[in-house]
């Protein structure tokens, strides 16, 4: 059957396990749905993600946004059959004695991550993270690649580069900052007291810098920062509109985190935290782990999507058409990559997110 004709929606959502069940696609098929977003449960081996991927991308015309937080260290969703990517932090390790050494890792390292995912169908990675760690915050720890400023900007715009390399785009989150905040934000309601011109002489400067080198898709976070805006910033124009978009002059995707998120409860039902995040400058909501709250969305969201924001969503599906893994395996730029990666040292010793 044809790819039925159906322009894309502001909502992304997530599936059941690991294959298109029939309540899937009918919420994959419905006009305000727009993306995927993969998770764990969503895999068994990488026969089956190609598989999945490929049912999901022919439903529609255009094709449905597929993307998974596949950052590294204890967030990398598909792992068996995938090549380990270390945690950032080990690249903010090595830049401490070698910056060169570090970029020409960090550009290598993207590339395995972006040329898998593409070889398996997968249009998207949600990273890079590019929080500073602080030392404060728990869920952020080692996927910040460093405190050092001009370190995260530049492993993120080399990471970027191998990202490119293999015909993907980035989501640096989570804008403008979540390492200053011990709170973890799947759970509770952080609050950041510092004021705008501390925020944006440290934690929003690596932003900036991304901003300025065209990084494609940004992701705010579920933090409230109380001497700015009253609102987490996902859902804050101040945040999205004045600073992000006038103020650094960024014209990528804005993707909100996950509304079912306890950060994101502030802004009410779910219905009421989709339309709060994109009348303050979202371009598509994720809503995960809540098939109810799915429903509910779906059910009760009333948006159009504008133009500028396909356009900006259209940018953000793969580029060039994957090669699979038997053509990635015949190539010398993927070997020359994964010898890169296998020697950076792994030390993140933590648990995987689910």
């Amino acid at each position: 059957m044809p790819p039925k004709n159906l322009p894309l929606g502001p909502v992304m959502i997530d599936l059941e396990g690991t294959a298109v069940t029939e309540e899937d696609r009918r919420r994959l098929m419905h006009p305000l749905t727009g993306g995927v977003v993969l998770f764990t449960r969503n895999y068994t081996d990488p026969g089956q993600l190609g598989r999945l991927t490929a049912e999901i991308h022919g439903l529609r015309n255009p094709p449905l946004l597929i993307t998974v937080d596949h950052e590294g260290g204890r967030v990398q969703r598909f792992r068996e059959g995938f090549t380990a990517i270390p945690a950032m932090r080990e690249l903010g390790r090595i830049w401490d004695s070698d910056p060169q050494q570090a970029r020409q890792l960090a550009r290598e390292t993207g590339y395995v991550l972006a040329a898998e995912l593409r070889a398996h169908g997968v249009d998207l990675a949600l990273a890079p993270v590019l929080d500073v760690d602080h030392g404060a915050s728990s869920v952020i720890g080692n996927r910040a690649f460093h405190f050092n400023l001009r370190a995260i900007a530049e492993l993120a715009r080399a990471l970027l580069q191998g990202f490119k390399q293999a015909g993907m785009s980035g989501v640096g989150k989570h804008f403008p900052g979540h390492g200053h905040v011990s709170a973890d934000s799947h759970h509770e309601v952080p609050t950041d007291e510092r004021t705008f011109e501390q925020i944006a002489a440290t934690d929003l400067e690596p932003f900036r810098r991304l901003v300025e080198d065209g990084i494609g898709g940004l992701m705010p976070a579920h933090v409230i920062y109380s001497r700015v805006d009253a609102l987490p910033a996902g859902f804050s124009a101040v945040w999205l509109k004045q600073v992000l978009r006038g103020r650094l002059g960024f014209d990528g995707m804005i993707f909100s985190d996950d509304l079912s998120m306890e950060g994101a409860s502030v802004a009410g039902s779910v219905i009421e935290r989709g339309q709060l995040a994109l009348a303050a400058g979202c371009d598509m909501v994720l809503v995960c782990n809540n098939p109810g709250g799915v429903e509910e969305l779906l059910d009760g969201l009333n948006y159009s999507m504008p133009a500028v924001s396909l356009a900006r969503l259209a940018r953000m599906h793969g580029r060039q058409q994957p090669e699979g893994m038997a053509g990635l395996r015949e190539s010398d730029r993927y070997s020359r990559a994964l010898r890169a990666v296998a020697g950076i040292s792994r030390r993140d010793g933590e648990l995987p997110l689910v």
